[in-house]
């Protein structure tokens, strides 16, 4: 029998290349980072020509940029250039600082500062120079992989971001700048690097997320992606401040996994042969914590939401907000010190000793840069709704609602007045309300005198509530009879998730347009919950429509419109489960009998008048919903 030895994959060279301060040197470290022993580098130009350490001895800038002759600094980089593509790869994938399309960018764009030229002449004038080595150099080249960075596509734009980051500028750096961004917009044009990445405002996860999308078909040691769609929640706050408590909230209740930032700086420090992590810089440290993010998250690809505790340093918050930007999100708790030290088992000499490490870090500015502050003082309920908006927003997106003129309602003459006066009254020149649209059968044009009640939805403060009372009681001979169905909540109730089943689904509907508001205050903005979450919370009507249906079925004297609206409002809870949306009764009725008894679709006309029908309909749409409480048999 033969043995044939497996084949060694070639190793995989990327080089990033691009302007100043779009991030290179930050995602090659990010990636080496994650690979760990599957990726190596290929060092700094400065180690392949012994020439450098003379010339860093003497002064690189002015070598560069005044003594050095260009026929010399165009040899010593190509020559540093040429003898690193010709290094052995220690690992499947070799990542580069600058890809050899960067060498005649960077000599053109000197030439063109040391000499004058325009920018077509310093490419002529480059491309000279680098002659004696064009046969290697293209070689070089074609065993890469180049991927550039790029501020944004306008040169000019991009040299002024460029120049941004830089604390001190001389104008022979700036000019360098311009030119280099003029020289390296013009290879993308040539089509000299495989991938071109723009950078914009984008954070450095994003941008490395991105990056990794492209490059993972090229090996599979390269990760697919870097915390895609992951929600950070970061904790923040002196000892005893209620950080464990509100890390325990997001956990149970919205779903949040809870990891200490110890944990994952000295996990990341194990995994990169780091002896003492916290010896390092801020910067370092936020790196660390997102690696160990990074490498949590995608061995567990269900997470989506993630909070970490706790913060004590200002240094390493500000560093991972540059990194996550807008998918972290930091929550400082400040109580005060009387109340977190009634708190302490050990007392209060304890806190204040906890409290003055904390301090010298700079852990109580923290607060300053933090999206929310949250005053801890209070009850714990306080507490779970400012967790509450905190995880909502990051879930449900917020939207402005649309609106439409009453008159496309088709409702009868005498309920139109009425709502016309409603809103004149209350979204006049000092609104009282914030919101108000018509939900049910009037909001669809089903409204059926005698059967349809009139149901209005507001959204105000309660501070209205006095003035809304004596608006209401002033019009209320206008309804003639018709049975008024008023549900007002504040924006508060509705930012943090405090409502019933009932209205999350009058805000999702609102949220996806499906239901408009007759007015809405300017520049109102409402969130959206998600078709998940509003499912998940219907199951709490549903077993309320159970009961009631119970109830009503035990009566003596049937009430037929109440039973028949708690038979239609179950049978859309189950529909809705099956992902199936019927906003009006007699449609999700003969709807869920279609799937279930095919030759009872008749039976939802019948039971608006007949008991035995009425009663026959709610028995058979309760035992379906019953049918999912028996368990596996």
């Amino acid at each position: 029998m033969t043995i044939v030895p497996a084949r060694l994959e070639q190793p995989v060279s990327i080089a990033l290349s691009g302007p100043d301060n779009t991030g290179k040197t930050k995602q090659i470290a990010l990636l080496a980072r994650r690979m760990g022993p599957a990726a190596c580098g290929g060092g700094p130009l400065e180690a392949h020509d012994p020439r450098w350490e003379r010339i860093k001895s003497a002064g690189m800038g002015s070598w560069w940029f005044e003594t050095g002759p260009v026929e010399e600094v165009a040899d010593v980089l190509a020559c540093s250039y040429l003898e690193r593509s010709r290094g052995v790869a220690s690992a499947p994938v070799r990542l580069l600082d600058r890809g050899i399309p960067m060498l005649e960018a960077s000599v053109a764009a000197t030439v063109a500062v040391r000499e004058e030229l325009t920018s077509p002449a310093a490419a002529d004038r480059a491309r000279t120079l680098l002659a004696p080595y064009a046969e290697d150099l293209a070689a070089a080249e074609a065993a890469e992989h180049s991927v550039v960075l790029m501020h944004c596509q306008d040169p000019a734009e991009g040299t002024r971001r460029a120049l941004s980051h830089e604390a001190s500028i001389t104008q022979t750096y700036a000019a360098y700048q311009r030119h280099l961004h003029d020289q390296v917009a013009r290879l993308v044009a040539d089509g000299r690097f495989a991938q071109t990445i723009t950078v914009g405002k984008r954070p450095t996860i994003a941008v490395q997320d991105d990056m990794r999308r492209r490059l993972h078909p090229l090996a599979p040691g390269i990760p697919a992606r870097a915390l895609p769609g992951v929600r950070v929640v970061a904790l923040g706050g002196l000892s005893e401040s209620g950080k464990s408590t509100a890390g325990e909230y997001l956990r149970t209740r919205h779903g949040y996994a809870r990891l200490k930032i110890g944990y994952l700086i000295e996990d990341s420090a194990r995994r990169c042969r780091i002896a003492d992590p916290y010896a390092l810089g801020e910067v370092v440290q936020a790196e660390l914590i997102v690696d160990a993010l990074d490498r949590y998250c995608a061995a567990h690809h269900f997470l989506d939401r993630v909070s970490i505790e706790s913060l004590h340093s200002t240094g390493s918050t500000r560093e991972l907000a540059r990194m996550l930007g807008e998918q972290l999100t930091v929550a400082y708790l400040t109580t005060p010190f009387t109340v977190r030290a009634a708190r302490s088992v050990p007392g209060a000499a304890d806190v204040a000793h906890r409290d003055r490490t904390k301090l010298s870090r700079g852990a109580e500015k923290i607060a300053a840069a933090a999206d929310a502050v949250i005053d801890n003082r209070g009850s714990r309920l306080q507490l779970e709704r400012a967790l509450d908006r905190i995880a909502l927003s990051a879930r449900w997106p917020s939207h402005q609602p649309e609106t439409v003129p009453l008159n496309t309602l088709g409702l009868p003459v005498h309920l139109e007045a009425y709502l016309s006066a409603v809103l004149d009254r209350t979204a006049g020149r000092q609104p009282l309300i914030d919101l108000l649209a018509v939900t049910g059968s009037g909001a669809r044009g089903t409204y059926q005198h005698g059967w349809s009640d009139l149901d209005v939805f507001i959204i105000s403060t309660s501070e209205a509530l006095p003035g809304m009372a004596r608006i209401l009681a002033d019009l209320d001979g206008q309804l003639d009879g018709v049975k008024l169905g008023l549900t007002v909540v504040t924006p508060g109730e509705c930012a943090t998730g405090a409502v019933s089943s009932r209205v999350l689904h009058v805000l999702a509907l609102l949220g996806t347009g499906s239901l408009p508001a007759l007015w809405c205050r300017p520049g109102l903005m409402l969130p959206a919950p998600t078709p998940a979450d509003d499912v998940d919370a219907s199951v709490h009507d549903g077993i309320r429509a159970a009961t009631e249906l119970r109830r009503q079925l035990l009566r003596t004297a049937v009430d037929l419109r109440a039973l028949y609206k708690v038979t239609a409002l179950l049978a859309k809870i189950q529909l809705r489960f099956a992902g199936v949306e019927c906003p009006a009764d007699d449609d999700a009725l003969t709807t869920l009998l279609t799937d279930i008894h095919p030759h009872l679709d008749n039976l939802p006309h019948r039971a608006r008048t007949d008991r035995d029908q009425a009663e026959s309909l709610a028995r058979t749409v309760l035992d379906q919903w019953l049918t999912t409480t028996d368990g596996t048999r």
